[in-house]
């Protein structure tokens, strides 16, 4: 076997069909596109979201809402997560940049410590912001919240 010598399966390649070529030979005329309108025209393309005139489905549905540009967005951490990363990595102290070492968070994100779960093991947080149901149970188990600034 050599890399000239490869040739397609029989069968498999078919000749590429020559519109526009006369009305002799079946394909002239129109060529296959129709009658009249843009995309008879050669150089045609469709604008993104076009509906052929209707009102595309865009400008049909309503903007509802309010989006807050300066909103703060937060990674969540549970206490069941860290009580989790606590045993796993058997840390007495769990900070920002422990989690960004990890690949846990991303290094533009703001950690929020959460209340969901339990914690039973004290321990020393190092977040960007927790709520007060977190700073709880957190304080009930023994342990500290300390704020980091971004």
């Amino acid at each position: 076997m050599a890399l000239n010598k490869l040739t397609p399966a029989k069968g498999s390649l078919h000749n590429s069909k020559r519109v526009g070529r006369g009305q002799g030979s079946g394909k002239g005329g129109t060529s296959k596109r129709g009658h009249k309108g843009a995309q008879s025209r050669s150089g045609y393309s469709r604008k993104i979201g076009f509906e052929g005139g209707q009102m595309p489905i865009q400008r049909r549905l309503p903007k509802r809402g309010f989006k807050n540009p300066f909103r703060t967005k937060y990674a969540a951490m549970n206490l069941s997560m860290v009580e989790h990363y606590v045993e796993k990595f058997g840390v007495k102290e769990l900070s920002v940049d422990f989690l960004r070492d990890m690949n846990i968070v991303q290094k533009s994100e703001l950690v929020k410590l959460l209340g969901n779960g339990e914690l039973t093991k004290p321990v020393q947080v190092k977040f960007h912001a927790a709520s007060k149901k977190a700073l709880e149970k957190l304080e009930a188990a023994g342990g500290s919240f300390e704020k980091v600034e971004a």
